[in-house]
């Protein structure tokens, strides 16, 4: 049974930053790329960075040179370091393989962006 969890939200100022971890449960960690989505209220689920198995990351246009996205194998965990927050940014963030799977959603983490 697959367990993503998700945790590291919060309420933060716009501007503040903040780390989002998700650890790993019932895959090969360290042989699947991973992703990390966001959703905002009445908005589609959208990929926010990616990581390969190997180290390689992509990132949205919105959050390039703000976000960065790490993995540590050892601890089959994945970050995302989320720097200059945008009050548009408020919304669950959730992390999962890349390409997504349906059925491996976890509950997601909130992150609110307000002063």
């Amino acid at each position: 049974q697959v367990q993503l969890v998700e945790s590291g939200g919060g309420l933060v100022q716009p501007g503040g930053s903040l780390r989002l971890s998700c650890a790993a449960s019932g895959i090969i960690f360290s042989l699947n790329a991973m992703g990390w989505y966001r959703q905002a209220p009445g908005m589609q689920r959208e990929l926010v960075a990616r990581i390969t198995s190997g180290g390689s990351t992509y990132y949205g246009d919105s959050v390039k040179g703000r976000f960065t996205i790490s993995r540590d194998n050892a601890k089959n965990t994945v970050y995302l370091q989320m720097n200059g927050l945008k009050p548009e940014e408020t919304a669950v963030y959730y992390c999962n393989v890349w390409p997504m799977r349906g059925s491996f959603w976890g509950q997601g983490t909130q992150v609110t962006v307000s002063s």
